[in-house]
This record gives structure tokens, C-alpha cells and sequence, in this order.
């Protein structure tokens, strides 16, 4: 059980405590309801390029990390399709540091034109490094757009194209950080060695007299549901053949969401879970395999994808996926292996826990997606899935129709 209380301040931040005096640390996280789907179709990267430009300095402060270092801290950040989140831990009793720190880069980054093109290298460096000169690095560059003709998830959080970070302008930055980096579209979750009453009277000092911004309602394209299969071919130098294989699914916010995080964990979660015992350790199509749910806060995907063993075509390896799915929605599920499952699953959770910086990333979201007094029904919502109800969902998910397939070959086979 997660305690905690929360307050908005006038300019609309949330703000979330979580006292917790086993620890002498303090996590402060701020999450901004802004991620790569809120991004101009021909200006991608923007967000992430932010979580770059954020420690760039600002407006009062040159240097963000090495004060927070002089006090003992922390931190990073980490962007996906939906939010950006930045989050430190610090000892207690530097808390005010802290708050120094966050308060000044939302109220204004320093906009340097060299701050923009140090942060622009970077990025087009980790663009280079990770997604265009790494074995299977640009899967998602290349399955996003086959499953998603319509909505902003077509592209990565790191962006369409190397050019839309290299043409980016000053202009371009400042108005996406006046559109969303504003006291109205933040989070703030500060969990540890706390007392409510402190952290509200910091919150008064620092963040209470930043501005609210403008923010704009999101009014995003919905993904038509998909009718026909989608298939697509690639060969790389890769060191094996990998198979893809993404069907639409619902949302995080929606109640099925539930049974199909348990019907992914039933698939592939562990050396008994279903895909791994027949695909790589029985009939030995796949070195490896995974099943999971995305989680998007629009409709997501259920993404099945694995390292094709040798002496197996990528042909054989894919008819083995569809028959087992086949077979996952013809034959049932045990009592047995949903209550391990979901036994695992309550591990997870309870686990997450014991971390306070995690417990400050969990109540941000929470409090994004409906209400932070919800963390502490998530065990419920899952207990509460029923066979059958992971059954009828597995059928509306799998169609032949639902499905994007990509087949990344290897030259050197």
C-alpha cells in the first residue's frame, strides 16, 4: 500500500508526496504530458531531442549536473511515444536542491544557439549509433510505419529521419518547449524522507511562481482498425534471421488492457511460458522469443518477435508463431498457469515497491492516466481477469487481418 497525498498548485502543477522514512533519499520526478505522437509529422525527434536539451542549462543555472553532484545526487531522463519524465535522488536533506534544479529549467531553458547544436550532435550520434549502424537497430523505424498509417506512433520517440533534427531550428525548439514544458502539463512526484507540509512550502517557493502555459488539447488521427495483413521483407547484415510480428490492440487506459498484459506473460514470460517451451525449446524454430504489450496510451500493439535458429527459414519459423497463437486460443488456459502468472506478475509489483525513485515514476503515471489512488488497486485489477476473458481477447488480437508482419533477413545466412 502506497500512501500519499496530493495538491495543484495555482499555476496547475500536480504535485504528489510520498512520505517514506526507511529510506534518507528523496526521488523528485516530473513527468510533462508530452511524448513523439505530439510532434509535427515533418519536425520528429522533438521530444526526445528535449530530454537532451533539458541539461543544457538554464536560465539561472549553467550547469544542471554538477550542482546536483556537489549535493549527492543523481539523475536521467527517458522519453517514449506518449511522455517525457525527468526524475533525481538526492540525500534529504539537499531536497532544496532539488527543487532549485527543476523549477528553473521548466520556468526557462537558457536557448543557447550552442547548447542546440551540442545537443543536435548527440542525437544525431545516438541516431547513428543505435538505430542505423546497430544489428536489428531499426525495427521500429521500419515496423511503426507498416502498423500505423494514420496515428503519430509511425515514427520513434529518436524521429523519422536524421534531417528533422539536422534542420531544427532555434525557433523551432523554443516554441515546442513554450507548447508543453509548463507548469499545467507536469507531474511532480517527490517521494522519500519527506514531510507533506515542507515539500508544500518549497513547492510554493519554487514552482508557484512560474506561468501556466497555453497547452493545447490533443487531438491526435485514430488508426482505422486494420482489415488486411500487412507483410514486409528486408535483408541486413545481421547475424540471423528475425521475425516480427505486430497486431493492433487496445489502449493502457482501457480495462482489457489487463487481460492482455497476462495473455503476453502467459506467451512468453519465462523458460515454461508458452512460446519459449514450444518454439525454441521443443521444435527449436527460435533462438529466442518475446511477446509483449506495448502499453500505449492510444491503442498499442501486442508485438511477437524472435531470433530465428539456424538451418530453420524465417518461412518455417513464422507458421510455428501463427499454430502456437492457434493453438493458445483454441485449447484454454490452466487454472494452474494463470495463478502462476499472475503470482509472477504481483512479484513484479510488490517489487517495484521497495525503489522510492520507482515509486515517484509509478504515482506520476498513475496520476496521468486517471488518478494516482489507483496504484494501489493495480494487484486487483489483474486478480480480477478471468481465463476466459484473456481467451476472447487473444481472438479479437490475433486475426490474420489485425496483423503487420516483418521479415528482417540476414545476408550472411
Amino acid at each position: 500500500m502506497i500512501s500519499f497525498e496530493k495538491f495543484t498548485l495555482n499555476n496547475g502543477l500536480k504535485v504528489i508526496v510520498h512520505p517514506d522514512a526507511s529510506t534518507q533519499l528523496v526521488a523528485i520526478n516530473i513527468l510533462y504530458n508530452v511524448g513523439a505522437r505530439d510532434e509535427d509529422p515533418d519536425k520528429t525527434g522533438f521530444a526526445h531531442l528535449f530530454e537532451h536539451l533539458m541539461f543544457g542549462g538554464s536560465v539561472n543555472i549553467e550547469d544542471y549536473d554538477e550542482p546536483l553532484q556537489m549535493a549527492g545526487g543523481d539523475n536521467n531522463a527517458w522519453t517514449n511515444n506518449d511522455v517525457t519524465d525527468y526524475y533525481l535522488t538526492l540525500p534529504a536533506n539537499n531536497m532544496e536542491t532539488g527543487f532549485w534544479l527543476e523549477s528553473d529549467r521548466m520556468l526557462s531553458l537558457a536557448f543557447s544557439p550552442k547548447s542546440l547544436e551540442v545537443q543536435r550532435s548527440v542525437v544525431i550520434e545516438e541516431f547513428k549509433q543505435r538505430y542505423l549502424n546497430q544489428p536489428y537497430g531499426d525495427v521500429w523505424l521500419l515496423l511503426r510505419p507498416l502498423v500505423y498509417q494514420v496515428h503519430p506512433y509511425s515514427w520513434s520517440t529518436i524521429g523519422k529521419e536524421i534531417s528533422h533534427i539536422e534542420n531544427a531550428t532555434l525557433d523551432d525548439v523554443k516554441d515546442f518547449f513554450r507548447r508543453y514544458y509548463c507548469p499545467d502539463n507536469a507531474i511532480l512526484v517527490v517521494a522519500g524522507n519527506v514531510q507533506v507540509d515542507d515539500v508544500r512550502k518549497l513547492c510554493e517557493k519554487w514552482f508557484a511562481p512560474i506561468p501556466k502555459g497555453n497547452v493545447v488539447k490533443r487531438t491526435l488521427p485514430q488508426e482505422p482498425v486494420q482489415e488486411e495483413a500487412r507483410h514486409m521483407e528486408v535483408t541486413k547484415n545481421v547475424p540471423v534471421d528475425a521475425l516480427y510480428k505486430a497486431y493492433h490492440c487496445c489502449s493502457r487506459l482501457d480495462k482489457e488492457f489487463y487481460a492482455t498484459e497476462l495473455m503476453t506473460d502467459l506467451l512468453s514470460r519465462g523458460q515454461s511460458s508458452r512460446l519459449y517451451n514450444s518454439l525454441v525449446k521443443e521444435r527449436k524454430l527460435f533462438s529466442k522469443i518475446s511477446c509483449f504489450v506495448t502499453g500505449d496510451l492510444d491503442k498499442g500493439m501486442v508485438v511477437v518477435e524472435g531470433r530465428v535458429a539456424k538451418g530453420i527459414t524465417i518461412e518455417e519459423a513464422d507458421k510455428g508463431v501463427v499454430e502456437e497463437l492457434e493453438k493458445f486460443m483454441n485449447d484454454g488456459i490452466s487454472d494452474d498457469e494463470l495463478t502462476k502468472v499472475k503470482n509472477k506478475l504481483e512479484s513484479s509489483l510488490l517489487f517495484e515497491e521497495t525503489n522510492v525513485a520507482d515509486k515517484a515514476l509509478n504515482l506520476a503515471f498513475w496520476e496521468l492516466i486517471g488518478g494516482a489512488e489507483n496504484i494501489n488497486k493495480e494487484i486487483d485489477y489483474f486478480f480480477a481477469v478471468t481465463k476466459d476473458e484473456i481467451i476472447e481477447e487473444s481472438k479479437r488480437i490475433f486475426r490474420k487481418t489485425n496483423c503487420s508482419t516483418l521479415y528482417y533477413r540476414s545476408n550472411l545466412s
